[in-house]
């Protein structure tokens, strides 16, 4: 008698299907923009990747100042004191990662 190995699918549901898809193009766009970084001089490519950086923790800064935004709004409505604490906690640390650099810059001098 035969034995047969049964492949087991990943069942995933359209939500997840199009994170991973989400997943797959943000890996593909930062393959392919590594090439953008190549010059002949070595501190201008230090300085394209720190910009480039610095652009990425500054798009997560705004979606956590959003966020906390909306945090706060819902828990006004709703008169829940813990979720306005979280909210206010989401949308400071939202505003310290959106100037991060310029606090870096501040410090450093």
């Amino acid at each position: 008698m035969k034995e047969t190995k049964k492949t087991a699918k990943l069942k995933m549901s359209p939500k997840m299907r199009k994170a991973f898809m989400v997943f797959c193009v943000v890996v593909m766009v930062f393959s392919f923009t590594a090439v953008a970084f190549a010059t002949d001089d070595p501190l201008e490519v230090v300085n394209n990747l720190s910009e480039f950086i610095f652009g990425l923790i500054r798009a997560i800064g705004i979606i956590l100042l959003a966020f906390g935004i909306v945090q706060v709004g819902l828990a006004l409505k709703s008169h829940d004191p813990s979720q306005r604490a979280n909210g206010f906690l989401t949308l400071a640390g939202g505003i310290i990662i959106t100037f991060a650099r310029e606090i870096l810059t501040l410090i450093t001098g």
